[in-house]
């Protein structure tokens, strides 16, 4: 279990900032073997300066990272995979011959590295362009080509930043396979997006950054309940104010009237609605990621 705990970060400031900036304000959530977590969060929220820390790239003023109850260390870092939102590829070299190289670099032999590159170019599409320069290749397959190099030694915890960012549907469907597979294999799996679908139909457990404070953590499930669920009532031709009285707001949409609120007694409403017109849709809606990124910041 890979747990992140008061994390606290300050970057000192210039002329036009004295104090600095405070990057993370106690920042902590917890990730499960075999649970993919969601990091969301506004552009500056400190999603990448709380990954970095994670890596070791940064040290927090305060906080601690601690993997399987203990302080993480050199060692346990090497063992995990990083996907850093500046992609660090280098551009002349081939895809194969780069994520071998990598795969060198972790301590693998150079038969292993092989065997593991073939393996992750033929799951990730990239076989065809194995001896293709890392330049020559579309946004997308330097995605792939960056997540096979942070896949090469088998991880045990994996860490991407942005990987989906700029990837059409079918790329986005590729990369998601492969980490949702690492998942079964009981490996923890933290990635940072700003498709909230996307984190929203991939991810086991979320959490939602705003100027470096966590303000929302868990599973989607419990992030809906606490939000709660609005009923959405639509009539058609209703008779003149058949919601006078009711809770929520009406809009009208040509001759259909749409109410929706999140209070009252749904029989009562629903007997209005059948006496003023035809109901043609009565139903709860839990709210969407969307929703709740949006409640969580503002």
């Amino acid at each position: 279990m890979l747990e992140i705990s008061e994390l606290r970060k300050r970057f000192a400031g210039g002329p036009d900032s004295p104090g600095g900036k405070v990057a993370l304000d106690g920042v902590s959530f917890t990730v499960r073997p075999g649970e993919m977590f969601g990091f969301v969060g506004a552009n500056g929220a400190g999603k990448t300066t709380t990954m970095r820390i994670v890596m070791g790239v940064l040290q927090p003023d305060s906080g601690s990272v601690s993997w399987q109850g203990r302080p993480l260390d050199h060692a346990d870092r090497r063992r995990f995979g990083y996907m850093p939102e500046e992609r660090g590829l280098y551009q002349k070299m081939r895809v194969a011959e780069q994520v071998e190289y990598f795969g060198r670099l972790h301590g693998m032999s150079p038969s292993a590295a092989v065997k593991a590159t073939e393996e992750l170019l033929e799951r990730l599409a990239l076989t065809e362009r194995r001896n293709d320069a890392v330049e020559s290749l579309s946004l997308g397959n330097q995605q792939r080509a960056q997540l096979a190099v942070a896949l090469v030694h088998d991880p045990g915890v994996l860490v991407l930043d942005e990987p989906f960012s700029g990837l059409d549907p079918i790329a986005v469907d590729a990369l998601a396979s492969v980490l949702q597979e690492r998942c079964r294999g009981g490996v923890p799996v933290i990635f940072s997006s700003h498709q909230l679908d996307l984190v929203e139909r991939l991810c086991d457990s979320v959490g939602i950054v705003s100027a470096g404070r966590m303000v929302a953590s868990g599973t989607v499930g419990e992030l809906r309940a606490a939000e709660g669920h609005t009923l959405r009532v639509v009539v058609r031709d209703p008779a003149p104010g058949w919601a006078d009285g009711l809770p929520g707001t009406v809009t009208v949409n040509g001759d259909r009237h749409v109410l929706v609120t999140q209070d009252g007694d749904d029989q009562e409403i629903l007997r209005r609605a059948l006496k003023a017109g035809h109901v043609e849709h009565f139903g709860a809606e839990q709210p969407t990621l969307t929703d709740i990124f949006k409640e969580a910041v503002a």
